[in-house]
């Protein structure tokens, strides 16, 4: 999610005046909270890392070095991510005066912060699904580290040229382009082998969302200025600001506060979209620690023990009597994640896996317990069983009673506990990624925000509903476990209160805001599969 750059040219009438407002003398407080921040939580990664890592024994170095290499360019993806949208979230605070630019940018980092370390992790997973299943099984090989580099490479050059040429761009609309151009080409590369590609039917309900936010942004964004206009009589809500007066207290308290909820928000979505790749860096190169949950307690054990007996025996009774069980259950329920059909031997593949899973957790009675040399199988066995029967569920084929459905998806969550989950320590990790990347680029999208898109400057209304509208709306994508654009929704919503207003658009930052929607994702997929063919001859 881009930030909408400024065009070239002489810089704006409120380019001259940040830049007086940055030089304050409040700016050392703001930057001694970030150092401290920015000590804390380095230091707060290290000892957890260490804690993480500490009983492994190091056999060979490559594999940390490769680790930090693939940490550090994860970690420059959210950075990227941070200048080009997570200043979105502090642009009208900024442009009406409310906060000054240092402090409004250590108290959105913190909001931000706030959002990344309560987030469910459901957005990071559900980008991680639209990758080609054998490789996300495979990430530990040379064909699963192609991936993770390939499209995270891709996401990172293309942000960075869209900002550098002023082109606004999403940094989901990105991701999404990376990981439908490594599918692509893993499916190319392998015409005849039976590997799959994107998996559209997640890849469509992601596009739609994408799609629809804006939409919604525009029209919602809109109908709730004309709505306050109508229902509030409070004429300076309506002004634009004037030099650099801060507005009257109510006002300036609801914009802090639409700021505090965006910046929220954008923590809790945005920020998941690195983590599920983070993950996978972790469970390739250091699985032992990371390939499962080591934090699940022995009740959950127990949980997952019962819940593992109850599918096994929901799972026989919808067996097909023709199957014939092969040499490996996981490589046929894989084959069915592949394929979306199933074979008269993928439901006794799937029961097999599951009670295959029961024996071993029944046997070492805690994660952690069990071999390091098992950990990767493990997980595996239990992702392919979690997707199958997501997939199942979703085609309602075979045809499941509720009750049946239930006791499956209870069955399903247990899994999902022991490999989705995401470590404290890489939340904290994406959240100083995003406020330091904030710190860049904020004061260019301030004044695109409150100057480039209507053809009159942003008033206090405009930008509080567009804000409340942002909010509300990266709100519920997070809740359904959704990515959406930050930046395109913003932006669209304070063109859709400049239109209620009768305050006229700049047709060329919509026009390069058309030029983004168009591009971005065939551009992603280009780059990234190029990458990633590149990337699968070295490795």
């Amino acid at each position: 999610m881009a930030d909408l750059a400024t065009t070239a040219g002489a810089p704006p009438s409120g380019a001259s005046l940040l830049d007086r407002k940055m030089k304050k003398s409040s700016a050392w407080i703001s930057g001694a909270v970030v150092l401290v921040a920015l000590i804390g939580g380095l230091g707060y990664i290290g000892f957890h890392v260490a804690q993480d890592l500490g009983n492994i024994v190091i056999s060979s170095v490559w594999p940390f070095l490769l680790l930090g290499v693939a940490l550090l360019i994860a970690l420059g993806f959210e950075f990227v991510n941070g200048f080009h949208d997570t200043a979105n979230a502090v642009a009208t605070v900024i442009y009406t005066h409310s906060l000054e630019p240092n402090i409004a940018v250590v108290w959105s980092g913190l909001c931000n912060l706030a959002g990344v370390l309560t987030s469910s992790g459901a957005v990071a997973f559900s980008v991680i699904t639209l990758l080609p299943v054998e490789l996300i099984l495979q990430v530990s090989s040379g064909a699963g580290f192609a991936m993770v580099f390939a499209l995270l490479l891709a996401a990172i050059i293309w942000n960075l040229s869209t900002w550098w040429f002023g082109l606004p761009a999403s940094s989901s609309h990105t991701m999404v382009g990376s990981i439908i151009g490594v599918g692509l080409a893993n499916q190319l590369l392998n015409p005849h082998a039976g590997t799959s590609g994107v998996d559209w039917g997640q890849a469509t309900k992601v596009f739609q969302v994408l799609l629809i936010s804006p939409v919604i942004g525009f029209v919602v964004s809109g109908l709730l200025l004309l709505v306050s206009k109508w229902l509030i009589k409070y004429p300076a809500l309506y002004e634009a600001p004037k030099d650099d007066t801060p507005p009257p207290f109510p006002i300036r308290a609801l914009l802090v506060l639409t700021c505090t909820g965006v910046s929220f928000s954008h923590g809790s979505n945005d920020g998941q979209k690195g983590m599920g790749l983070i993950m996978l860096i972790l469970i390739g190169t250091v699985p032992t620690a990371y390939a499962l949950n080591h934090a699940v307690n022995a009740h959950d054990i127990q949980d997952f023990i019962a819940a593992s007996e109850q599918a096994g025996h929901i799972l026989d009774r919808h067996v097909d009597k023709a199957g014939i069980l092969g040499n490996d259950p996981r490589a046929e329920v894989t084959d069915y994640i592949r394929t979306k059909k199933i074979q008269p031997d993928t439901i006794l593949a799937l029961r097999e896996l599951v009670e295959d899973l029961n024996h071993e957790v029944s046997l070492y009675k805690e994660f952690k317990a069990v071999p390091p040399s098992q950990q990767t199988n493990v997980r595996n066995d239990m992702y392919v069983a979690s997707e199958a029967l997501r997939l199942m569920q979703k085609s309602h084929n075979p045809a499941f009673t509720p009750d049946e459905t239930s006791a499956l998806a209870n069955y399903k969550s247990k899994v999902d506990k022991a490999t989705k989950f995401i470590p404290s320590w890489v939340k904290v990790a994406v959240a100083l990624a995003l406020g330091l990347g904030t710190m860049v680029g904020w004061k260019r999208i301030v004044v695109t925000v409150g100057e480039k898109i209507g053809k009159e400057h942003l008033t206090y209304a405009q930008g509080a509903c567009a804000e409340l509208v942002a909010m509300a709306t990266i709100s519920a994508a997070d809740n359904f476990g959704l990515p959406v654009s930050t930046t395109h929704v913003l932006s669209s919503g304070v063109a859709g209160t400049m239109a209620a207003n009768r305050s006229g658009l700049q047709m060329s930052t919509i026009r390069n805001i058309a030029a983004a929607w168009v591009f971005t994702l065939p551009a992603a997929a280009l780059l990234s599969g190029l990458l990633f063919r590149l990337f699968r001859a070295i490795a």
